[in-house]
């Protein structure tokens, strides 16, 4: 399905607050493939996080750091907001998150209370 990015967006954001991290990933997929070039840095950026953050939530602690860090620099260098996406504070979040569930044995998160926001804050 083709989204426009702010449909993209709002329904990534819908399915990381209910707790479907893996559901966003594939809308932010969707956006990455059909959309034009030169955003894919930012769409392929923000579904490693949300893959990140469903390695995170089914216990692989090391898979879903890397991919948190992956996305994160992957984002880090789109310049602006676009889209209204608060690109800053995603880093912040994915980075703070990947610093805490790094090794082997973290425990699982909470994809609900994890969820990140997507515009405005970085964290709900």
């Amino acid at each position: 399905m083709v989204r426009s990015p702010s449909e993209t967006v709002r329904e990534a954001q819908r399915l990381l607050d209910a707790g479907m991290p893996f559901h966003a990933h594939e809308v932010f997929e969707d956006a990455w493939k059909s959309g034009p070039e030169a955003a894919a840095p930012l769409w392929r950026g923000l579904a490693q996080l949300a893959v990140g953050l469903t390695h995170a939530a089914r216990g692989n602690a090391v898979g879903g750091a890397r991919l948190l860090r992956r996305g994160a620099a992957g984002i880090e260098e789109v310049d602006g907001g676009p889209y209204g996406i608060d690109v800053p504070g995603l880093v912040r979040w994915a980075r703070g998150l990947a610093g805490r569930v790094a090794y082997d044995g973290a425990p699982a998160v909470d994809p609900v209370r994890e969820a990140p926001r997507l515009a405005g804050g970085g964290l709900e």
